[in-house]
């Protein structure tokens, strides 16, 4: 009896060290607009596979440029296309494993209730003292800003007014806060913002005033030999992690 206890603690024992053996580690990149996202899906990867996910938020310029510069990244979700087709140009990422996670949506914002009826109208007027958006040169959602107001004939005249955030996150801090009046930002923030504090001012843009915003994944060449890596990028198209991006206002393929 002793003999056969011994040998299930054993087989026991050694069934968890294999499973904590199996279970891996790996460093993302992540797109600031995909912050709430990526909160959200994480924990569910997490607990599907049993692997641990640290994750790195920025422009998705900003990552590229420590992606160039050696940083451990494992897996880039940018908030572009043209970075991570630039990463495989590279050889930074691993061929054929790019693809769209999401589709991302531009919207103008405020925390000031009734603070425009007619946008297009608000913005030719140009009432406003500060409009945030992010750098276009670093934050594809910024070069989609940028594009609006090129297609509604402002874009010069609006400079003066500008405050640019490194990324599309600092400036939704910039509009959140109130240091700017109105901000160009992701939907899918504002979609964040209304869980717990309700609607404000918003104009969801026409997605024909600017390029598509085509979020692509692909696999970096320090994840290609961690099965963790592989098996997030897949579980971003699993029905769970489409629930969450779709819930955050964004497109999917």
């Amino acid at each position: 009896m002793r003999r056969l206890k011994f040998i299930f603690l054993t087989t026991l024992f050694l069934a968890l060290i294999g499973s904590n053996a199996l279970a891996k580690e790996l460093i993302i990149a992540v797109a600031a607009n995909f912050t709430d996202a990526t909160r959200d899906i994480v924990p569910l990867f997490e607990k599907a596979t049993g692997d641990t996910v640290k994750t790195s938020f920025g422009s998705t310029g900003k990552l590229f440029s420590q992606i160039e510069n050696g940083a451990p990244f494992e897996v880039f979700l940018a908030a572009d296309s043209k970075r991570p087709a630039k990463a495989e140009k590279q050889n930074l990422a691993v061929s054929g494993t790019r693809f769209t996670y999401a589709k991302g949506k531009l919207a103008l914002w405020s925390v000031k209730k009734d603070l425009f009826v007619d946008a297009e109208s608000y913005l030719k007027a140009l009432p406003m003292k500060h409009l945030a958006l992010a750098n276009p040169k670093t934050a594809p959602y910024g070069l989609a800003a940028q594009q609006v107001m090129e297609h509604l004939g402002v874009w010069q005249q609006v400079q003066p007014k500008l405050v640019k955030g490194d990324s599309i996150a600092q400036t939704f801090q910039f509009t959140a806060t109130g240091n700017a009046e109105v901000g160009f930002v992701a939907l899918s923030q504002v979609k964040a913002w209304t869980k717990t504090k309700g609607a404000e001012s918003l104009w969801e843009i026409p997605e024909n005033y600017y390029a598509p915003i085509a979020q692509q994944a692909v696999l970096l060449k320090k994840g290609e030999q961690n099965p963790a890596a592989r098996a997030f990028l897949d579980f971003l198209k699993s029905p769970e992690a489409v629930r969450v991006i779709t819930g955050y206002g964004y497109g999917v393929e």
